[in-house]
This record gives C-alpha cells, sequence and structure tokens, in this order.
C-alpha cells in the first residue's frame, strides 16, 4: 500500500526564502535602514554608506555591518558609481517574500 504524500502549498523554496529575509529583517536597525532606502528610493534619491551613516546614529562600521546582511539577504541591490556604491530596494525580493508569507499565513 502506498500513501500518499499530503500536498503542502509552501514548498521548501518558500520556507527557506521566509526564514532568510526574516532573519536580515531580524534586527531593528537593520528594519530602520531597509526603511529609510525604500523611502528614499520611491522619491528617486540614491542613498550610499555616506548617507546612511549622517542619518543613523551608528558607526561606518555598524552601518556597513548591516547593509551586507540586507545584501546578502537579497533585499538591496548596490549599483557602484566612481567611489560610491548607491543602494536600491530589490522590489522583486520583497514580493516573493510577501508572497510566501501569505502562504503561511493560509495555512
Amino acid at each position: 500500500m502506498r500513501l500518499r504524500k499530503e500536498i503542502d502549498e509552501m514548498q521548501e523554496g518558500d520556507i527557506l526564502l521566509i526564514a532568510k529575509i526574516s532573519d536580515a529583517l531580524a534586527h531593528p536597525a537593520r528594519i530602520k535602514i531597509f526603511r529609510y532606502i525604500m523611502e528614499a528610493n520611491k522619491k528617486r534619491e540614491r542613498i550610499c554608506n555616506k548617507d546612511l551613516v549622517g542619518h543613523f546614529d551608528y558607526s561606518q562600521a555598524t552601518i556597513s555591518q548591516h547593509v551586507k546582511k540586507l545584501k546578502d539577504a537579497g533585499l538591496l541591490q548596490v549599483k557602484k558609481e566612481d567611489r560610491y556604491s548607491y543602494y536600491y530596494v530589490h522590489l522583486g525580493t520583497l514580493n516573493d517574500y510577501l508572497v510566501a508569507t501569505k502562504k503561511f499565513e493560509n495555512m
């Protein structure tokens, strides 16, 4: 007799995506940085590390560590121009995360 596997609406990829993005957003400073970049992007303003250090009360090294975590999770894209790196929210990753969390919610 064969047992049927239950069909799970959430695939392993969705679960891993939720874990990765949730981990990146687990620190309040990263949420603030991400939100600040997103708001600037909506206004078509470019944000670089210098802007983040000037806006937040964190050292340059701390800002860089938080931005790296957001980049590694795929939430931020970086475009280098001359000696500056500009940050942009990766809306595709954010949308994938929101879709995956909706699946989680509907279980």
